[in-house]
């Protein structure tokens, strides 16, 4: 049995996604594979971020005589076991990652309560109510208010006219 690494395409029209995988030749380009080594996303912005490899089996695929296809070729020698752009792919995705992340949902806020359904009766109590505890919160500030003025003016001492004395008489 002859094997090749090659790409399974998945995804849809306009929107190519491919696995990489270690297939027999014989069967179809969408077939039965015998493991998937990869994948490959041509729609990521970050170029060094489309594939992502599985090295260590890849080099265990080539090492049993398995050969790649020309794409795959270029993918392993940039991004396999020993690839020379592993630093760049690390940082594509490193900043992938961060573009990633969401915000926290809005959900997670408090909502305002639900305004409460009240009878013609029942707001005009809640008037009375407010009225007559807003009167008596200005008849208590009043009270207050005497009390404290009250106090200033026990708690003044009453200046003392200075003695003057009247001059001697030579």
């Amino acid at each position: 049995m002859t094997v090749r690494i090659r790409m399974k395409q998945f995804g849809r029209r306009h929107r190519p996604y491919f696995r990489i995988c270690a297939m027999d030749i014989r069967k179809p380009r969408d077939g039965r594979v015998l493991e998937e080594l990869g994948t490959y996303d041509p729609m990521v912005p970050e170029t060094d971020a489309r594939a992502v490899l599985n090295g260590e089996r890849i080099k265990y695929w080539v090492s049993v005589g398995a050969q790649p296809s020309d794409k795959v070729q270029v993918l392993i020698k940039k991004y396999g076991a020993e690839g020379t752009n592993l630093e760049q792919q690390r940082l594509a995705l490193e900043r992938l990652a961060v573009k990633r992340r969401r915000p926290e949902p809005m959900q997670l806020l408090p909502r305002p309560p639900k305004p409460v359904k009240r009878s013609k009766k029942e707001m005009a109590a809640e008037a009375a109510a407010e009225a007559a505890a807003a009167q008596a919160a200005e008849t208590s500030a009043a009270q207050s208010a005497e009390t404290v003025a009250e106090a200033t003016v026990a708690e003044v001492p009453v200046a003392e006219a200075p003695a003057t004395e009247a001059p001697a008489a030579e």
